[in-house]
């Protein structure tokens, strides 16, 4: 099925495949890609049928077992049908993610594609008080392998290292951007500048770097066409320090102890009163910007800056709040507006309290 005016086919060219083509970054992708006069056809696939003009459509879940029939003319696929949203189940989240993957490599192999691109997160590389700014490329994927987003990237990930064994002649590139910033884009990152105040852990600086989609988009543009060997980072130059994001975002910060934030963080979790666990929320108190060298050395650029991509987020949230990851009322904000992204810091105690007493006077 077509929508929209397709190019005649070419004798030479790859044919690219793009999951996730309706919305965000896929629909970006697919729009440059099939602008391009080197790529022979694009293929534009969710599960649901988008506004792209000049691709190929095929309406078709990336878990679908039926897949691998979809994909019969296809050298390239990028996969970019990924939840990312704080409040998917963590199950169903993953069932996603990675079962999505799984099936996106599973399939490329059996319709004989030659290339599969995984984009996943330089999450996968942690986040920690000690990490040197900016990591290299090829440093060690340090994040926890537990019920987090973080830890589906590095499920992933390891696909991704397995794919040639497992599948001999697909090769798999891995790509991973920075904090995502941009239209629809929902991620504990941009949750944590929807709260009142924006938490500062003891003794730590972040180091803010961002990617926007539409430089994600730009940026796979390049991986397709040059055919870029990963892991490639993509992500803004450099970051942004405490001062910087205080400035631009306009939010006074809240500093708290390490141990009480995410301890804190981690019991409100087990009461259900957070989407996130604790390690989710070690990306917006330290450091994990990433060296963008494989696609410099590419001649890409980014667009956006890292204070114009925060700037996009704060316009994507205006008018929301979130306190512990969790979108509340207006109302609710202001009450708790000593809260941070990670803790309700003054009213933490008393919400154990409450819950406590909760469950034993049910």
């Amino acid at each position: 099925m077509v929508t929209g005016k397709v190019r005649p086919r070419r004798s030479k060219g790859p044919v690219v495949a793009v999951t996730g083509a309706a919305t965000g970054t896929g629909r970006l992708l697919a729009a440059r890609l099939a602008e391009r006069e080197e790529i022979r056809k694009v293929v534009a696939i969710d599960a649901h049928r988008g506004d792209v003009p000049g691709v190929t459509w095929r309406v078709v879940d990336i878990r679908d077992p039926l897949l691998p029939g979809r994909l019969s003319d296809v050298d390239v696929v990028v996969n970019l049908d990924v939840e990312h949203s704080p409040d998917a189940a963590p199950r169903d989240r993953r069932t996603h993610n990675v079962r999505g993957a799984q099936t996106v490599v599973t399939a490329a192999a059996a319709a004989r594609v030659r290339r599969v691109v995984l984009v996943t997160s330089t999450m996968v590389y942690g986040a920690a008080p000690g990490n040197e700014l900016p990591l290299p490329e090829d440093a060690p994927l340090l994040a926890e392998a537990d019920a987090s987003v973080a830890g589906d990237f590095l499920e992933m990930e390891e696909l991704a290292a397995t794919a040639p064994a497992t599948h001999p002649g697909l090769d798999v590139t891995v790509v991973r951007p920075a904090a995502l910033a941009g239209p629809g884009v929902d991620t504990v990152v941009t949750r944590h500048f929807e709260a009142p105040r924006l938490l500062t852990v003891k003794g730590s600086s972040p180091g803010w770097q961002f990617c926007h989609i539409e430089d994600l988009a730009s940026a796979l543009e390049v991986v397709v066409a040059a055919e870029i060997e990963g892991p490639v980072a993509v992500g803004c130059e450099g970051w942004l320090g405490p001062a910087e994001v205080t400035e631009i975002t306009g939010k006074r910060t809240f500093e708290l102890p390490a141990a009480l934030t995410f301890g804190t963080a981690q019991r409100l979790h087990r009461l259900g009163m957070t989407p996130v666990p604790a390690t989710d929320l070690h990306y917006v108190a330290y450091p994990w910007a990433v060296d963008c060298a494989r696609l410099r050395a590419a001649g890409w650029k980014p667009r956006y800056d890292n204070a114009a991509a925060l700037r996009a987020v704060m316009a994507e949230t205006a008018g929301r709040h979130a306190v512990v990851g969790r979108r509340v009322g207006g109302k609710e904000a202001t009450v708790a507006t000593a809260a941070g992204a990670t803790v309700a810091a003054l009213g933490a105690a008393a919400a154990l309290r409450r819950a406590r007493r909760r469950r034993a006077n049910p």
